[in-house]
């Protein structure tokens, strides 16, 4: 068996009615006539009818007729996109709502990791996640979490290893393994992650392998890891390919690798390529910026017309094994996006199927197909949080010197600062006149008590605390702040909440948005969550967190250890590169640190 996957679709198709409408001598159920049709085999538009049986193309020529016909007018026509990586939790909308948003966009497949959810609750997150998309308007395949925790060096929800993992493989729409992150134990031959490996060596393997290169890149490929959506640079880009790899090109919320990957893009290199978000948030989402803004965006950059939709449809399906999604071609599945130019690319039709899901003209062009809720009872109530006092917040501090995460503008990875810090009774404290707060993560499964405490240059908050429960990737509780009462009392509001973001000051919630499913996501609509989000975003800036921050997103990554080059989490502070929980406390800086990072 290939290292790709076990694909086979569901449903059983008539292929004597199939070839009878193909032929022109039966009528289809449905007709798209006179569109320009994108053939992604031969990158060229040609005006043509698709006759529809059973939601499968039958045909595309001139001169099909159907039982019902749709005059496209000559507009454009392509294959529904895909998108390769996805963690539909950062989102924070239940799949049924994330649909709504899909849909619209044009994405009718995306391939999900539900690494987030499973880190709070384990196989029921997964098993939640794969019976929240078994009858909704969107194909929805998934990769098993890899690491669950992430790293030995925190406590997550749940601990999943191969043999709580190898069931779920049966499953018709699980593809394989996601992102390994723990690349440290690939390549040091770590037995849990290694009987994870070899559990799917006949399956799909993602990869996630920030910095790896040389041999090492080639060892991380060799253990059957075939992609990678870490990419920041074309040259990272290149080494993955050289090594049979393909390229998950990166264009979410919080990361954009867009600009610099579509430079490697060419004839050779393209069919190894595929979009993928990783995360996106509704505003981004319901402003017609999903895969459909990534082949805008390519376009703008300089890649072709047809290349773009190739790495959006066709090239993405093939990389994934699905081999009757991606074309508008006999015996493919009939998601079509119906646009007007090829310059905005906002799909003004969407089918699903060979159903109408989406139509600018009627219901102001949300989703027009049912989809699905199912009860999501199993994964919420997920905060049990220890004591949770002041005193919890303490940080004793000998000398004058500590270990500082130091935040870079518009990235996720850190500096590792060694500054001189203020003390109040031989404790670091908070002291926003120098851009240093003290920052805390809560472990929230278990009631330990666990409480990493540790301090943060460049956030810029100068009043109040914030908090949250998406806290990558074990998702523990973590809060930021400019004194520790508000600190503590934006915590007590979380736990009230079950789960969620609030902003606090002078002891008084401002403003706060409820994520009672795993303390990640909420059954509202996009536009709802997206105006919280805009109140919580605007709220922080005007506390002073610095502009060019997403002040949510960037406090969600402070605790997640595998991207260099410092965090926190609950167990205390991680030092990436050492793969090590160190000591918060740092001798005298050497002038030369203090010189290097301009202090």
């Amino acid at each position: 068996m290939d290292n790709v996957c076990t694909y086979k679709s569901q449903k059983i198709k008539d292929i004597r009615r199939m070839v009878q409408v193909a032929r022109g001598e039966e009528p289809a159920d449905l007709v798209l006539k006179n569109g320009e049709v994108f053939n992604v085999f031969t990158g060229e538009f040609l005006n043509r009818d698709i006759a529809i049986v059973d939601g499968y193309v039958a045909g595309v020529a001139e001169g099909y007729h159907g039982i019902e016909e749709i005059d496209l007018e000559g507009r454009y026509v392509t294959p529904g996109f895909i998108d390769t990586h996805i963690h539909i939790e950062s989102s924070m909308l239940t799949p049924a709502e994330f649909v709504k948003v899909a849909i619209p966009n044009g994405t009718t497949t995306i391939i999900a990791d539900p690494h987030e959810i499973a880190n709070v609750s384990g196989a029921d997150g997964i098993k939640y996640m794969l019976d929240a998309t078994e009858n909704v308007p969107l194909n929805v395949f998934f990769v098993l979490p890899s690491c669950v925790p992430s790293t030995p060096m925190e406590n997550s929800g749940a601990v999943l290893l191969a043999d709580d993992l190898e069931p779920f493989l049966k499953h018709p729409r699980v593809l394989g393994l996601g992102e390994v992150m723990n690349f440290s134990g690939v390549l040091d031959l770590d037995p849990v992650v290694h009987e994870k490996l070899e559990m799917a060596q006949d399956y799909k393997i993602d990869g996630h392998a920030p910095g790896l290169k040389g041999k090492d890149i080639m060892a991380y490929a060799a253990a059957g890891i075939s992609s990678d959506h870490e990419c920041a640079t074309a040259e990272m880009a290149r080494e993955r390919l050289r090594a049979g790899m393909q390229v998950l090109i990166r264009e979410g919320t919080a990361c954009k690798n867009l600009k610099a990957l579509i430079q490697v893009i060419d004839n050779d290199t393209a069919p190894f390529c595929s979009f993928a978000v990783d995360d996106k948030l509704p505003a981004d989402l319901i402003k017609n910026d999903y895969i459909n803004g990534m082949v805008r965006k390519s376009i703008e950059g300089g890649v072709s017309v047809a290349t773009a939709l190739q790495i959006a449809t066709i090239f993405a399906a093939r990389n994934y094994g699905l081999y009757d999604i991606g074309a508008i071609a006999p015996n493919y599945r009939a998601d079509i996006i119906v646009f007007d130019n090829l310059q905005e690319w906002e799909p003004t039709m969407v089918f699903k199927d060979g159903k109408l899901a989406m139509d600018v003209k009627k219901n102001e062009g949300k989703i027009l197909l049912p989809v699905e809720k199912v009860s999501a009872e199993s994964v919420k109530n997920s905060m049990y949080l220890g004591e949770v006092t002041v005193d919890r917040l303490r940080l004793p501090i000998k000398g004058d010197m500590a270990y500082v995460i130091g935040l870079i503008p518009y990235q996720i990875k850190t500096n590792k600062f060694k500054l001189p810090i203020t003390k109040k009774d031989g404790c670091a404290v908070s002291d926003p006149t120098k851009d240093i707060l003290k920052l805390a993560v809560w472990e929230r499964h278990h009631a330990t008590g666990n409480v990493g405490v540790g301090l943060v240059k460049g956030f810029g908050l100068k009043e109040g605390a914030m908090a949250s429960t998406v806290a990558h990737d074990s998702h523990n509780l973590i809060v930021i702040g400019a004194n520790d009462e508000d600190m503590v009392k934006a915590v007590q509001e979380l736990s009230k909440m079950g789960g969620g973001m609030v902003v606090v000051k002078d002891g008084k919630v401002l403003v706060s948005l409820e994520l009672p499913i795993a303390g990640l996501m909420t059954d509202a609509p996009a536009e709802d969550i997206a105006q919280k989000q805009a109140e919580l975003r605007a709220t922080c800036h005007s506390l002073g967190v610095h502009k060019y921050f997403a002040p949510f997103l960037t406090l969600a990554f402070q605790s997640l250890a595998v991207i260099p080059q410092i965090r926190l989490t609950d167990q205390g502070l991680v030092d990436v590169t050492l793969n090590d929980i160190i000591d918060i406390e740092a001798d005298e800086a050497e002038e030369e640190f203090l010189r290097q990072n301009h202090i």
